[in-house]
């Protein structure tokens, strides 16, 4: 299960937070608002059902009552139902009836002398009995309907449900809105660290932003400087080393020269071993040539306005190749802002390798990616990389199956490497896809290259 990120999870925990109070809020609202309602309702039954009874009692000190009438008398209005039990029998206004609302249990303690209140429920509605006892054998109970009270406890209820869903709301919006500004530092260092990551090493972070983060600012600038530190001197070890091995490489290639020119004197083993020397040398130059290229590649890119499609034109015809290779894009953009030697070198290294692995290349495309992203393709009609190979074919003297399928193969393994560390320099990255019609397509994309 994928974790939440920071801002979710605080976002989360606000809202969470915020609905547990509103809710805890709204139940002791609703419970208080509820107890006030019903007491006092239950107070004024009460009193109306002792003024009743009293009336009640009143009507029946005659002779020969009329109970009916009597019940009639009362103001009750639509909301109270008047009882009477005498005599063993219920009358009501309408006529007799049973006395089957009334709980048996409430009749007894009426019927010893006491007044009693309860809530019951009639017909589906909450009702508040209230019985009194007029004499031995008689007992005044009155119905008073809660409905209303009901009603009025629903519609707080679905109000305060409201406010406490609006609450936890509101409360979402202030952890999303208070992460946004809690996690701006952070990412301001994830865009230093991928600025840095793409080559510009000048990046750092202003210590005095946030107090609260000066020691993650100041942490994070001393590590960039050491990172900087090491990287230059790793750089120029690489091409000091590179530069001192010119020297004898030379004067072996030189060496190498004179036995390749004077071959036809030696025998034919010592004819062969003197070739192999010499193309052994050959490679070793070119390698000490692509490792001070290497060195070179982690400074940030130099960036002019370039005509791409006449620079990508030329250097194919200096490898030999037709002018019609190269395709551009839609669009009349032709002139990019690139590092014009590191341009031309990540085509001169595509075209190579399509030439040693690929069975040449077939076409050089050019074409720019909205809104500002250029795209160099080269196609070749090889067999392709295997998708397990196309990761780390970019990777340093990593060479792919095809070459291991040529013995004769004299390529140093640097080649794509500095492909992929020229477009880092730019802010791009390299890529290899299956092309449509078969074989390899190599693919560089450089963003910021519209003026």
């Amino acid at each position: 299960m994928k974790r939440l990120g920071l801002r979710a999870r605080v976002t989360a925990a606000f809202a969470v937070g915020a609905l547990l109070l509103a809710a805890s809020m709204a139940l002791f609202s609703y419970d208080l608002t509820r107890h006030s309602l019903l007491e006092e309702r239950e107070r004024t039954a009460v009193r109306a059902a002792y003024f009743d009874a009293a009336v009640v009692r009143t009507g029946l000190d005659t002779e020969d009552p009329d109970v009916v009438e009597v019940l009639r008398s009362l103001d009750t209005g639509t909301g109270r139902r008047p009882l009477l039990h005498r005599d063993g029998q219920w009358h009501s206004r309408s006529a007799e009836t049973d006395g089957s609302p009334i709980p048996a249990d409430l009749q007894r303690v009426v019927r010893s002398g006491e007044a009693a209140v309860q809530r019951i429920t009639v017909a589906g509605q909450p009702t508040l009995l209230v019985g009194v006892p007029l004499s031995d054998t008689t007992s005044y109970y009155e119905l008073t309907s809660l409905r209303e009270v009901a009603r009025t406890l629903q519609v707080v209820a679905l109000t305060l449900t409201a406010v406490a869903i609006m609450t936890a709301g509101s409360g979402a919006a202030l952890g999303w809105y208070a992460t946004r500004h809690s996690v701006r530092p952070l990412t301001a260092v994830a865009d230093a660290a991928e600025r840095i990551a793409a080559g510009d090493y000048t990046t750092r972070l202003d210590a005095a932003t946030d107090p609260d983060l000066t020691r993650l600012s100041t942490s994070f600038n001393r590590m960039v400087d050491e990172l900087v530190e090491r990287i230059d001197r790793d750089r120029r070890f690489a091409a000091d080393v590179s530069h001192e091995l010119r020297s004898p490489l030379q004067t072996l290639a030189a060496a190498a020269s004179v036995l390749t020119r004077r071959q036809e004197h030696h025998d034919e083993r010592t004819a062969t071993a003197a070739r192999l020397v010499a193309e052994e040398i050959n490679r070793f130059q070119r390698l000490v040539d692509d490792l001070i290229e290497l060195a070179r590649t982690e400074q940030p890119a130099q960036r002019e306005l370039v005509d791409v499609v006449t620079l990508a034109r030329e250097t194919c015809r200096a490898r030999g190749l037709p002018d019609g290779l190269v395709l551009a894009g839609p669009g009349p953009a032709t002139e990019w802002r690139v590092d014009r030697r590191r341009f031309e070198q990540v085509l001169l290294n595509l075209l190579d390798n399509a030439s040693r692995y690929g069975g040449g290349a077939v076409a050089v495309r050019l074409s720019v990616r909205p809104p500002d992203t250029g795209v160099l393709e080269v196609d070749d009609d090889g067999p392709g990389v295997p998708a397990a190979d196309r990761e780390v074919i970019f990777d340093r003297f990593v060479r792919g199956r095809a070459a291991h399928a040529r013995a004769n193969s004299d390529g140093t393994g640097l080649g794509l490497a500095l492909v992929a560390q020229h477009a880092a320099a730019h802010g791009g990255r390299a890529g290899v896809t299956e092309r449509p019609e078969g074989g390899a397509r190599f693919r560089v994309e450089l963003p910021g290259v519209l003026p």
